[in-house]
């Protein structure tokens, strides 16, 4: 099957009758579902309009990441231990993949 550049679908879906639009320098598009989280870099992102809807289609290279469920618990030890706010604990727990101990370094090496 061949490739279609963003170019050429925004002409056939002009000819359709669609109105279409592509958005200038979007950096990145995140979708957030569940249990992962997928990250697409230097996307072509185009708007169709039809019958006062409007879809949008992203192109580019995903990149996928597991979503890690931090219990609430772990964010409080954090956060006591090293006296950062809630938040940053969060934060650094997420960046550490849920270790407690190298989120406790991570945020005390500061």
């Amino acid at each position: 099957m061949k490739k279609i550049s963003p170019r050429e679908a925004r002409r056939l879906m002009q000819k359709m009758g669609m109105e279409v639009e592509e958005i200038q320098g979007v950096e990145e598009v995140i979708f957030i579902t569940k249990d992962k989280k997928i990250t697409i870099k230097n996307p072509h992102v185009m708007i169709m309009k039809i019958g006062g809807q409007k879809i949008y289609q992203v192109i580019g290279e995903e990149k996928e990441e597991e979503k890690i469920e931090i219990p609430e618990e772990d964010i409080q030890l954090v956060a006591a231990q090293t006296g950062r706010s809630f938040e940053e604990a969060r934060k650094a727990l997420e960046a550490t993949k849920g270790d407690i101990a190298q989120a406790i370094i991570l945020l005390t090496s500061k």
